[in-house]
């Protein structure tokens, strides 16, 4: 089935002309879409023609996904939400370079959004390739280089904690990621300081499909 309006929490949400939830409200509707997702009973919010149409001329996405590039971790799918609802910038290892800062800002400060996730997954490429190039002393070729590089400080973070698991150390490049957003942006870190948004880490399971958070700042519960 499919609606024009989100299931869980917060009628509108996504809607151009609604009250945008704030960011402990935009945080639930996900985690009830991804419960959907993992039961096997998504609604399809937001698919249909009529909303559509009714996105065309203005966006007002209730969370900015920062997501890994892996092709299995689809936002808007495991989400279960639809047109309007999510503002994903995707990178391999879910990276954060100025492009990427720049469009959080523009989400959380232009659109008003109130929820920024950093979505990463189990078995991650990116950090396996980091713990290679770390571990044999040899550098990817082109710009893969510069994955490996974003990804390096979580292992040392890792290593120096006593965590050699790679999902161990999947969340905590996830945790990572979330300072580094917070550190590398002014306009970020006022919008959390505000009360007005927050951001929250979370860690996909490829085979479960659900996600469990690993790391919150802001006006939300703590992970």
């Amino acid at each position: 089935m499919s609606g024009t309006g989100p299931v869980g929490g917060h009628p509108g949400a996504g809607t151009p002309g609604a009250v945008p939830p704030g960011p402990e409200e935009a945080l639930a509707e996900l985690v009830a879409g991804n419960r959907r997702f993992v039961t096997g009973a998504p609604h399809h919010p937001n698919q249909d023609a009529g909303h559509r149409a009714a996105v065309a001329d203005g966006q007002h996405p209730f969370a900015v996904i920062v997501g890994c590039s892996d092709s299995r971790l689809a936002a808007e799918i495991i989400f279960d939400r639809g047109l309007g609802d999510l503002f994903v910038v995707r990178t391999a290892g879910h990276t954060t370079g100025p492009e990427v800062l720049g469009s959080v800002e523009y989400a959380v400060s232009v659109l008003g959004t109130p929820l920024v996730v950093v979505l990463g997954h189990d078995s991650c490429g990116a950090v396996q390739a980091a713990r290679e190039a770390d571990a044999t002393g040899t550098p990817p070729p082109g710009h893969l280089g510069a994955v490996v590089d974003a990804v390096v400080p979580s292992l040392r973070r890792a290593a120096a904690e006593g965590l050699d698991d790679i999902n161990a150390i999947v969340d905590i490049h996830i945790a990572q990621t979330v300072e580094a957003l917070l550190a590398n942006s002014a306009v970020l870190t006022a919008e959390v300081a505000a009360g007005r948004c927050a951001v929250v880490g979370m860690s996909y399971r490829l085979a479960a499909g659900a996600v469990h958070q690993v790391a919150a700042v802001g006006p939300v519960p703590a992970a």
